[in-house]
């Protein structure tokens, strides 16, 4: 069946997105000396990169950077037709009493931020946890909000929200797919 794109951000919009999270992410934690950026695998870790660039930048505060791997603690594995590949979780910094912000590229069910905090707990116990994502897509499943989107979106059943980024996948593009329906 042939698939319907539209696009949702633009790579400008989503550079501007990525501006727009690090400065909110450096207001909400104001006169902390340093924040940890943990980017959830696959596409939360080059947005967390990105974030983590942009408050460099901007100069609020030290970051630290991780990534995370969620794969054994998904709930959804046995509808997977092809299991995702492990890539470890590597966080080279203690996280016991600093803020630390998980970042992945879409927020839809809750559950892989669910299985995030899982494994973030494993390396310590962090002062605060907040969540950056850039599309905050509405259909959650389990009482997990973003403290931090560049963009919120309701879409129709059969929609989905198709983030790349050029360090994964060659080219930044944020869309919606849509299947269409046999007739």
């Amino acid at each position: 069946m042939p698939e319907f794109v539209r696009t949702l951000l633009t790579k400008a919009e989503m550079a501007a997105g990525v501006a727009a999270l690090a400065k909110s992410i450096c207001e909400a934690n104001a006169g902390a000396a340093s924040i940890a950026l943990v980017g959830i695998f696959t596409r939360g870790v080059p947005l967390a990169q990105r974030i983590a660039a942009e408050i460099t930048n901007l100069g609020c505060m030290q970051v630290h950077f991780g990534t995370i791997d969620i794969t054994q603690y998904r709930d959804d594995l046995s509808t997977f037709q092809m299991v995702p590949k492990l890539e470890g979780s590597d966080i080279p910094f203690d996280l016991d009493g600093i803020n630390v912000v998980l970042c992945d590229e879409v927020i839809y069910t809750g559950r892989s931020v669910r299985a995030a905090l899982d494994e973030l707990l494993n390396f310590g116990r962090p002062k605060r946890v907040q969540l950056a994502v850039l599309v905050d897509r509405c259909g959650r499943e389990f009482p997990v909000q973003p403290d931090f989107s560049a963009l919120k979106v309701t879409l129709a059943p059969g929609e989905r929200v198709a983030v790349r980024f050029e360090e994964v996948d060659g080219q930044d593009a944020c869309t919606v797919q849509t299947q269409a329906s046999p007739r």
